[in-house]
């Protein structure tokens, strides 16, 4: 192609424009387009990052599970699909930054998209924090010289993981503030270790395999003497892989950042999310096929890091721990990136506090600091507040999954929604569900549901696990997120609602020189 058009930044072969959905959307491109397929891809799988989160929680299933608990893998990998399918086509005609808070307002309308935005920004800073305590679960196992607080057992270990969390914290801020090209490079670099250490990883455990495949139906006689039997020990376990599989929006929230994203970001978000559940099961079932000794107490307190130091030996052992790091690291730095996305997306529809603040795009960098800066220091400050609680790891995780799955009910039940009125018209020639649009979408919204339900329910193996029961405790997890939905809400109905419109600075230019608001919002 010649001529001007082709010098269009964002211009594609077809002469389409890859911010035409932008523009639909009320806003002007700002953020610099330099990420391509791979990049992507490497953004949704480093989110969901399969050692990162086996590594942290395979110790919490097989002890609320046993062996039979993998089987929650498959379980979890289907019904994220749904939603990832979902996910799919909306990625396809919306490939926008912020990408969860911008569906739910185009499918809801802005009040859902709000509150769906809210939950979601939240729920990234609180999930920042969790993964950040993963540094805790892995460094000491390489060298007891990471453990710098105590002994690394009760509140030592709790204080230890705050401190190292906020050295990767810290990482991550400046990296981010720096721009989405170094972002990027170092995220490419760390998947593209992860990958290869994952799949080295299952052929050193896959030689060394002392018993058979049976071991998956082994229940450690967990759930007898409960109403529920081992069904209710498997939903406690099934923690363990929801953590994992999750943040495969990511690829879609880079969208104004990536090269023809209307059909890169559906691929990157399944391939993202199907390599995950290859991959990831297949380490879970040969550590279980592998390990010296399956009634180790040990197995249940420091899980997969176990299995290879004991498998695999001290060495090698070390070095896939080295690499559990860098994924961890990576993993960190695309979840800081996500959150970036979505504060600066809700802030340029003057919808946070300080808003024309957060929505500005440095100069120099061309991407947004002030949310790097503040979503790192409440994320550190979430750790400083729980730093004397031993359950840290898995009341931290539990809360920042469930909030996840309900900013992701806020789109999909709006779409499921729009679906049954007729209204949702996929992209035309690109990523669409077709007639399995509605039965997809109705298993997306009752999994949503079912698995928020299950996540938060009052366990106390899950939110009081040692020290003396307390009832707050239990529900601590309705009543942090009933505080974060109903408070943040009722900010928005009576503050922030008469503010909302598209910032003049960041509004889409019409033909005739004007700026469109957004979605029935005016442009203030």
């Amino acid at each position: 192609m010649t001529g001007p058009e082709s010098s269009r930044p964002g211009t594609r072969a077809d002469g389409s424009h890859d911010d035409d959905a932008i523009a639909e959307l009320g806003y002007k491109p700002e953020l610099k387009r330099t990420l391509g397929n791979f990049h992507t891809f490497a953004a949704g799988i480093s989110y969901i990052s399969i050692l990162t989160g086996t590594f942290q929680l395979f110790y919490f299933g097989i002890a609320h599970g046993g062996p039979a608990y993998w089987w929650s893998w498959p379980m979890v990998f289907a019904g994220q699909l749904m939603v990832a399918l979902c996910f799919c086509e909306l990625a396809a005609r919306y490939p926008v930054a912020g990408s969860v808070y911008n569906w739910a307002k185009k499918l809801g309308g802005p009040h859902i998209g709000w509150l769906g935005g809210w939950m979601m920004v939240t729920a990234t800073m609180v999930s920042l924090s969790a993964v950040a305590l993963a540094y805790q679960v892995t460094l000491p196992q390489i060298s007891s010289w990471f453990q710098f607080i105590g002994d690394g057992t009760g509140k030592s270990a709790a204080e230890n993981a705050v401190l190292l969390g906020t050295v990767l914290i810290t990482f991550t801020t400046l990296v981010n503030a720096f721009g989405v090209k170094l972002m990027a490079r170092i995220n490419s670099a760390g998947v593209a270790i992860e990958l290869i250490a994952a799949i080295v990883l299952i052929l050193l455990l896959a030689a060394h395999v002392t018993r058979g495949p049976d071991v998956v139906t082994d229940t450690f006689g967990l759930g007898e003497g409960e109403s529920l039997g081992y069904f209710g020990a498997f939903l406690t376990a099934s923690l363990a892989s929801a953590y994992v599989m999750y943040g495969f929006d990511t690829a879609s929230s880079l969208g104004e950042e990536s090269k023809d994203p209307g059909r890169n970001a559906p691929r990157a978000i399944l391939r993202a999310l199907v390599a995950s559940f290859l991959i990831g099961g297949l380490i879970l079932l040969f550590a279980l096929l592998s390990v010296p000794d399956l009634q180790a107490e040990q197995l249940k307190v420091d899980g997969l890091q176990y299995v290879v130091l004991s498998t695999l030996g001290s060495t090698v052992g070390q070095i896939v721990l080295w690499c559990v790091v860098i994924a961890i690291t990576v993993c960190e730095l695309a979840v800081h990136t996500a959150g970036i996305r979505l504060a600066f997306a809700m802030a340029r529809d003057n919808n946070l506090p300080a808003a024309s603040l957060l929505a500005k795009v440095s100069p120099r960098f061309q991407t947004p600091v002030l949310p790097a800066v503040v979503i790192g220091l409440v994320a550190v400050g979430i750790l400083v507040i729980n730093v004397n609680q031993p359950q840290i790891f898995s009341v931290i995780t539990s809360i920042a999954i469930i909030m996840i799955y309900l900013a992701y009910l806020s789109v999909t039940l709006p779409m499921l929604v729009q679906r049954l009125r007729g209204n949702w018209t996929p992209a035309k020639g690109k990523f669409s569900l077709g007639r399995f649009g509605i039965p997809v979408n109705i298993l997306a919204v009752l999994w949503g549901i079912a698995m928020s339900l299950n996540l938060a329910w009052p366990r106390a193996a899950v939110y009081n696990a040692t020290g003396p029961q307390h009832w707050y405790l239990r529900w601590g997890a309705f009543l942090f997120i009933g505080v974060v939905a109903i408070g943040g809400f009722a900010y928005y109905w009576f503050v922030q609602r008469k503010r909302t419109g598209v910032l003049a600075m960041h509004a889409a230019v019409r033909p005739d020189g004007g700026t469109p608001g957004d979605a029935g919002n005016p442009t203030p």
